[in-house]
């Protein structure tokens, strides 16, 4: 067998994974890779993420972090 294809199985009980290919030569050495198909924990936004944080976010408005920008601008000026 040349290449690679790609088998899919089902994991039976206590974890065991078999993989039937008739084409494949006995003692050959190949390599499996398992990735699971179940999805995974749900993708968060950036915004859940930071709602989230123990600290909560430093601004909660637009027009406070202008306000900050503006003031760290200002402070670098004098």
């Amino acid at each position: 067998m040349q290449g690679s294809r790609k088998v899919r199985t089902q994991v039976q009980p206590g974890g065991k994974i078999v993989v039937i290919d008739p084409d494949l030569p006995v003692g050959q050495m190949v390599e499996v890779t398992i990735a699971s198909l179940a999805g995974g924990p749900p993708k968060r936004s950036a915004r859940e993420i930071l709602a989230s944080a123990p600290a909560q976010r430093l601004f909660k408005t637009v027009a406070e972090v202008d306000a900050y920008i503006r003031a760290e601008r200002e402070a670098w000026e004098r």
